[in-house]
């Protein structure tokens, strides 16, 4: 099982900074390329640019929880959750993903 893993490209572990603008504030986020190409995938599905998408979930975070203490941690999960959705088949929408 561990072979599943461990021989996974070194590329998809490294890390990426993107620079981009959220609610007109630049700000760099640091994510494994795995990751970044996950976002895009959401975003695709959603008809949206990454860097849209990276902005709408943070706007709706915010309304939701009113902070939020680790943006890319939330990233990193909002990821999985919707990785762990379409493998159960069952799509969320855009606010469910981000809740």
């Amino acid at each position: 099982m561990c072979e599943l893993y461990v021989k996974a490209d070194p590329i998809l572990y490294e890390s990426r900074s993107r620079s981009l603008r959220i609610c007109g504030v630049v700000t760099t986020l640091r994510l494994e390329n795995q990751f970044w190409d996950i976002l895009a995938q959401i975003a695709e599905d959603d008809g949206m640019t990454t860097n849209q998408l990276i902005t709408k979930l943070y706007e709706e975070v915010m309304n939701h929880c009113g902070e939020v203490v680790n943006f890319a941690s939330f990233l990193r999960v909002s990821c999985t959750r919707y990785l762990s959705q379409r493998r159960n088949h069952a799509p969320l929408t855009l606010v469910e993903r981000s809740a």
